[in-house]
């Protein structure tokens, strides 16, 4: 309900060796859901059987919460990306405002928010108002409306993509202590058709690198490294779900050019790279589609 669920799975930086997996979901609880991130292990038990093919018995053991958003209450759009750091020793998680507005701008509320996490749940501490405590410590940035894409590319920088609302979906450069401006600006307008001032109006906020209007809704984002098609090496690839398209940006440092919008002829929800070089999509009726060279 209101795009809940189980939201992202990743593997931990180390997952060969420790088995861990860290999982975002909306959890319930009093007075409505919040966004919660737990993390458990991957066991696999080898059982007998009496015909081939034998397949090992999966299960997640060891699971713990270990971070909540709070600010439980009605309101989907939960955001809930995990990336993590280059260096693999913390995490980033994208929460979204839950469509309620000013809490993206409130410092101690984590929604609205990038938050900059230990792996084992706390505020990193290299974090920008990490000496202030509680949710101001884990912030690494706010102003945020529903971040879907968090990537770190292979020059360190951190990118996220984020539906606005009606139009003004943005894809920004993601920088320490800066605030990128919801709900004062947005380059798109309210449902309700109220406008909203646009970025150039605050330039003490945070301006997108890349804003789209009419909107792409954008859903996952992926750097594209692989052998299958080379020309794309180092470009961001964003699923979109309303456009029903896949879209291509070139980067050059902390410049980003738009490039090909391909139409897919469905809502994409998510992309991901192949081992051998390949594009999967996820469409929201469930199918899975592979893009290759012919």
């Amino acid at each position: 309900v209101g795009q809940g669920g189980l939201l992202d799975v990743a593997v931990a930086p180390d997952f060969a060796k420790s088995a861990t997996v860290y999982l975002s979901y909306a959890e319930p609880g009093q007075g409505g859901p919040a966004l919660a991130l737990a993390r458990g292990q991957l066991v696999q038990k080898q059982v007998q059987c009496i015909r081939a093919p034998c397949y090992p018995v999966v299960s997640l053991a060891n699971v713990d919460v270990i971070w909540r958003s709070g600010s439980n209450g009605p309101g989907g759009q939960f955001g809930a990306v995990i990336a993590f750091a280059p260096d693999g020793k913390s995490l980033f998680l994208s929460s979204g405002e839950r469509q309620r507005f000013t809490p993206a701008q409130d410092p101690d509320q984590a929604l609205g928010k990038i938050l900059h996490l230990t792996l084992d749940g706390k505020a990193a501490p290299d974090n920008p108002d990490y000496a202030k405590g509680g949710v101001r410590a884990m912030t690494w940035s706010t102003g945020h409306r529903n971040p879907y894409g968090l990537v770190f590319t292979r020059d360190g920088r951190l990118w996220e993509e984020e539906m606005g609302p009606r139009g003004g979906d943005e894809l920004n450069l993601i920088e320490p202590g800066k605030n990128y401006g919801w709900p004062i600006v947005s380059n798109g307008d309210n449902y309700s058709g109220q406008p909203i001032p646009d970025h150039p109006s605050r330039p003490d906020l945070a301006a997108p690198v890349l804003w789209w209007n009419p909107a792409i809704s954008p859903g996952g984002m992926i750097e594209y490294n692989g052998a299958m098609f080379p020309q794309y090496d180092g470009n961001l690839l964003i699923a979109g779900l309303g456009s029903e398209t896949l879209t291509r940006i070139a980067l050059d440092g902390a410049k980003a050019t738009p490039k090909d919008q391909w139409k897919m002829g469905a809502r994409i929800r998510d992309v991901a790279q192949a081992p051998d070089g390949a594009i999967w999509l996820l469409q929201d009726d469930g199918k899975l589609v592979r893009l290759a060279k012919r």
